[in-house]
C-alpha cells in the first residue's frame, strides 16, 4: 500500500481514488520501474524456480505484475489491509492472478510459510517504530533461513527534514503532478508518516534478525534495503 498520493490508509478505500491510484507511484518514487526490476534481481539471487514470494502491502498490484511479468515461474501471497486495493489487484495482475493469493489484512494475517523470500515497498512508512519492528520480525518468522527480503519506504536524514522533503515535492512537480496535490501530500507526509532516519531503519531490520543489510535504492526522501533471514 504505497504513499504516492495521500499520508494514510484511509484514501485506499476510496474507489475513486483507487481507480487513478496507478498514476501516482511513478510521478512520485524515481525510478519507480527499475525499482521493481532490482528487486526481482535481488529475490532471484536465491529464490530459485518455484520460489514462493510474500509481498506485504500488496494492494493495487504493480509490484506483482512486474515481479509475475519477469519470473513465471514463482508464485505470490500478497497481504493488504485495503479490500479495493486487492480488488486493483486482481484486475492489474490480469492472467497471472492465478499465481498469486490475495489475504486482506495485516502481516498476522499472512500464512506462515516459510517463504522463500519477501518484499514490502512503500508501506513500512505507515507503522511507528514499535509496530515497524513488530512487523518486520513477523515477516522474519514467516521466511527459510537465508532467505531475502526487500523493503523500501520513506527514510532520510531526519536532522534536514524540510529540506528532503523539498527535493521529494520537487520531483513529483517535475514529473507532471499536480502541484495542488503534490502540497497537499509534502504536507500530509510530514504530519502523518512515520519518518526516520535510513541508520535508524537498518537498526530495526537487525534487531528482527535479518543480516547482511544492504543498502541498493538512494532516491532523495527514499531509500531500499535488501537483508537475510
Amino acid at each position: 500500500m504505497p504513499i504516492e498520493a495521500e499520508a494514510s490508509p484511509q484514501p485506499f478505500s476510496d474507489p475513486s481514488f483507487v481507480a487513478r491510484y496507478a498514476e501516482g507511484p511513478p510521478r512520485f518514487v524515481p525510478g519507480f520501474a527499475d525499482l521493481h526490476r532490482m528487486t526481482g534481481i535481488l529475490l532471484a539471487e536465491r529464490a530459485a524456480e518455484g520460489a514462493r514470494i510474500l509481498v506485504l502491502g500488496a494492494g493495487g498490484g504493480l509490484e506483482l505484475k512486474a515481479l509475475t511479468d519477469a519470473y513465471p515461474h514463482w508464485t505470490f501471497v500478497g497481504v493488504d489491509p485495503a479490500a479495493e486495493m486487492l480488488k486493483l489487484a486482481r484486475q492489474t495482475l490480469g492472467p497471472a492472478a492465478p499465481r498469486v493469493a490475495l489475504h486482506e489484512g495485516y502481516i498476522d494475517d499472512a500464512p506462515d510459510g516459510p517463504f522463500d523470500a519477501a518484499v514490502c515497498l512503500l508501506t513500512l512508512h505507515f507503522l511507528d517504530a514499535a509496530e515497524r519492528r513488530r512487523t518486520v520480525g513477523a515477516i522474519h518468522r514467516r521466511l527459510k533461513p537465508g532467505a531475502p527480503f526487500v523493503a523500501v519506504h520513506a527514510s532520510f536524514p531526519q536532522d534536514k527534514r524540510a529540506l528532503w522533503l523539498s527535493r521529494y515535492a520537487a520531483f513529483a512537480l517535475g514529473s507532471g503532478a499536480d502541484p495542488d496535490a503534490v502540497e497537499k501530500m509534502r504536507s500530509n507526509v510530514e504530519r502523518a508518516l512515520c519518518l526516520y532516519d535510513p541508520r535508524t531503519d537498518e537498526d530495526i531490520l537487525c534487531a528482527a534478525g535479518f543480516s547482511d543489510v544492504q543498502l541498493f535504492y538512494a532516491a532523495f526522501s527514499w531509500r531500499g534495503w535488501v537483508s537475510y533471514a
